[in-house]
């Protein structure tokens, strides 16, 4: 076995990635575009995220699937376009480490002067990846560069991939607050001790501060999110999912999206950071 991981540079659908492996085995793939981690296979194991086999790879359009940076904004709380340019951006390497235990990998942005002009806000943006064995981190940092205070929204928006999602179970959102952005928008309470999708869902849950599992046939996956607040659990189901070009008509049943986000402006004050993590641990 080889003492350290790789990291190699790669093409996706004609766009620059990076793929990433552990010692282990674990093995990850960043796309360039949008700071996009597209594929997740923890060590000896099957992959985790969801990747639409209809994604659009054309450097213009958000691509369906892995995890998506949403930033400045998340959804459509502001003035941007949904889900703010981020993801719609070229990213640049940045650090890369080999390590016995892990594989890390960093892509940095600084906003061009059309995101300027839209959003007037200088900052310095990094994500990073790191891999081994049977976990993911994945770790956003945002470094206010301006000369005023900064507030933004923005989660990692992350498809996994389930095999049937009517038969998948999410578990620690008992007696959270959510909004119901699939109905009304309005607050309602998590009654149930599990959460199963059956119909759309679109729910933004409120200070999540305990892990979640997803348990999915025979195997499950830990969720646990550091300095973002909230967690948003998305499934477009049947009639909103034909609707979308770049899904197949029984997409929504293989996928399952629990975001890290912060949907609540967090203000950052010139000269300082701020960041959040999402890790995800295959049981």
């Amino acid at each position: 076995m080889a003492t350290t991981g790789t990291i190699e540079s790669v093409e996706l659908h004609g766009l620059p990635a990076l793929a990433l492996t552990s010692r282990d085995g674990a093995r990850a793939v960043v796309g360039l575009f949008g700071a996009q981690v597209l594929s997740w296979q923890p060590a000896g194991g099957k992959e985790w995220l969801y990747l639409s086999d209809r994604a659009i790879f054309d450097r213009n359009t958000p691509i369906r699937g892995g995890v998506p940076v949403c930033f400045p904004q998340f959804a459509g709380l502001g003035p941007l376009a949904k889900h703010g340019f981020a993801r719609l951006r070229p990213w640049a390497p940045g650090q890369q480490r080999l390590e016995p235990d892990f594989t890390l990998a960093s892509l940095q942005l600084a906003p061009t002067p059309t995101d300027l002009a839209a959003w007037p806000h200088p900052f310095e943006a990094e994500l990073t990846i790191s891999l081994g064995g049977d976990r993911l981190d994945l770790e956003l940092e945002v470094r206010n560069t301006g000369e005023a205070p900064l507030a933004f929204t923005g989660a990692l928006h992350t498809y996994l991939r389930v095999a049937e999602v009517e038969e998948a179970t999410l578990t620690g959102l008992h007696g959270l607050t959510y909004l119901n952005c699939a109905t009304d928008g309005q607050a309602r309470r998590e009654t149930g001790d599990v959460l199963r999708v059956d119909q759309e869902v679109d729910r933004i849950y409120r200070h999540v501060a305990r892990p979640l599992l997803l348990r999915d046939g025979n195997r499950a996956l830990g969720i646990r999110a550091e300095g973002f607040p909230d967690v948003v659990v998305w499934n477009p189901w049947e009639e909103r999912c034909a609707a979308l070009a770049d899904m197949p008509r029984n997409g929504f049943r293989h996928m399952l999206c629990v975001e890290a986000a912060a949907t609540e402006p967090v203000t950052i004050a010139p000269g300082e950071d701020w960041w959040g993590r999402q890790t995800l641990v295959a049981l």
